[in-house]
């Protein structure tokens, strides 16, 4: 394979779309483990955003859902994001792409979120659907969908107290009762944050800065490869949000709110779990650097298998690894928006050192006692 910044989908990658779904369900890794879709997956993420298009936002507002209001662009990695204030005073979120790939991911956000709506115990943006009444729109090339502005507090501006961290945990294992009860389309598009890219993750090394954090991402990686990728198709899976980092995560005064639905797909279910957990990661004076307290409000919810608690700190690790290794090569293809791009990979690499002198059995032995010790 050649550099990840010349990568584009082949004829075969192009063909692994939101109908891809026969067998899966029983061989969760079978597609995402091959080289057409790590290929598709990474070119998705190799193309700039869509910020130099003319914003047609406004125009699109006006003949989709019969709208006007003031706009505002806001940061986004993938497709564009604004900010629309009505003037009675609602805020909502419209994402638009010119991209082909948007539509399978735009078709799964829309499914995930229309499907949560009644559901308890956390909160979720709510799809406003068309004039014509459907949960997206496709327009000469370009779709999008208009959803609500969950407010709140994001919970990387918050102080991550216990409790905090035990309410999170225990919303997030709600969330995932929920998605596994939702049917939705293009669960198994190209996405190279599913587990199944992550061995291949390691050809993006050379973009690493030489140092410590190099050496434990290597550490981390192989681990993953060899212990913990051979037994995941042991544990549960289900449909999964994928990305519930402190940016995606809201701290509402309906409860813990979760927005970002773009990285989900058909994944292990501890996956959100390692993935929110990886991200809280920062008290060195603590096994698991704080993260014991999220652990324990996801298990108080839904209960962890002792395959799951075994593997669970070695997901963690692979995840900040894969972090680290996906945002740096980005950075690298869009040095103007590396700050944005590398806006959690310093809590990733603080995260991982306190995580590096963990073995298979001290990690597993943290999860066990997190689960049995921490509670709000």
């Amino acid at each position: 394979m050649g550099a990840y910044g010349d990568l584009v989908p082949d004829e075969e990658a192009g063909q692994l779309d939101g109908s891809m779904t026969a067998g899966c369900d029983h061989l969760p890794y079978a597609a995402a483990s091959t080289e057409a879709y790590f290929r598709a997956a990474a070119a998705s993420l190799a193309m700039r955003p869509g910020a130099s298009e003319p914003d047609m936002s406004a125009a699109l507002l006006k003949r989709h859902y019969g709208l006007t209001g003031s706009i505002a662009t806001l940061s986004s990695e993938v497709e564009r994001t604004v900010e629309v204030n009505l003037p009675d005073g609602r805020r909502l979120i419209l994402k638009t792409s010119a991209t082909a790939e948007a539509v399978d991911s735009f078709r799964f956000q829309t499914a995930a979120m229309a499907g949560l709506q009644g559901f308890t115990g956390f909160v979720a943006p709510e799809v406003l659907r068309t004039t014509s009444g459907a949960l997206m729109f496709e327009q000469e090339g370009t779709c999008g969908y208009l959803q609500t502005r969950i407010e709140g507090m994001p919970l990387h501006q918050a102080t991550p107290t216990p409790d905090l961290l035990f309410r999170t945990g225990s919303a997030l294992a709600r969330l995932d009762l929920a998605l596994e009860l939702v049917s939705v389309p293009a669960a198994h598009r190209p996405v190279l944050w599913h587990v199944g890219c992550w061995s291949r993750l390691m050809e993006l090394e050379h973009y690493l800065p030489s140092g410590s954090i190099a050496d434990s991402v290597r550490v981390a990686m192989a681990e993953y490869a060899e212990f913990v990728e051979p037994q995941l198709s042991d544990v549960a899976w289900q449909v999964t949000h994928n990305d519930p980092s402190p940016f995606n995560m809201m701290v509402t005064g309906q409860g813990m709110g979760f927005i970002d639905f773009g990285d989900g797909c058909w994944s292990p279910r501890i996956q959100d779990l390692a993935i929110a957990a990886s991200h809280v990661v920062g008290d060195s004076t603590l096994p698991l650097g704080g993260a014991e307290h999220l652990i324990a409000g996801y298990a108080s919810v839904i209960a962890l298998s002792a395959l799951e608690a075994k593997l669970l700190v070695g997901l963690m690790r692979a995840r900040q690894s894969a972090l680290i290794l996906v945002n740096y090569w980005r950075s690298h293809l869009f040095p103007a928006d590396a700050q944005y791009i590398k806006k959690n990979v310093a809590r990733a690499e603080h995260g991982l050192s306190i995580l590096a002198p963990l073995g298979v059995a001290s990690g597993e032995a943290a999860v066990l006692a997190a689960m049995s010790s921490f509670q709000p």
